[in-house]
């Protein structure tokens, strides 16, 4: 399965810690991260996959695929600014969202639109979203949502 992670490029350490607590159980469940592949929550989810051997596809907004994290797998860049987010959530089979801005909440809003289950760690409060309390809880929401 393919598990889109989204959530704030700043982040705090407690948030980068969620994060790459997310990352590690995708990975570890052999699940591949598509992210927008900068820094702050899309940074530390890469990286707590890669821990895991997880594979990682980074979504950036610019037109160079370097300027992704160096946790990035794969880096796919688009020209398309902050418009990429539709593809970050449409590339996901679902949607784990952290907490985040406006950002954020639009790939909650992309994901929603294409009909991928979202399940929120302190997240956007938004109707359709699944609220758990930790990264194995996300990820098995996510994995019961995609049978």
């Amino acid at each position: 399965m393919r598990a889109s992670v989204i959530g704030g490029g700043t982040i705090t350490d407690e948030e980068a810690a969620i994060a790459e607590a997310v990352g590690r159980e995708l990975g570890r469940r052999g699940h591949t991260v598509v992210c927008g592949g900068l820094g702050g929550t899309m940074e530390a989810v890469c990286r707590g996959a890669n821990a895991e051997g997880g594979e990682t596809i980074g979504i950036v907004p610019g037109e160079d695929r370097a300027a992704a994290n160096e946790f990035v797998d794969t880096a796919i860049a688009t020209g398309m600014g902050h418009a990429r987010n539709a593809l970050v959530a449409l590339n996901g089979d679902g949607v784990i969202a952290l907490s985040g801005g406006p950002g954020t909440l639009s790939e909650i809003g992309f994901a929603l639109v294409y009909d991928r289950p979202v399940v929120g760690i302190d997240t956007h409060d938004v109707p359709g979203v699944e609220s758990v309390e930790t990264p194995e809880a996300a990820v098995d929401a996510l994995e019961e949502a995609d049978r």
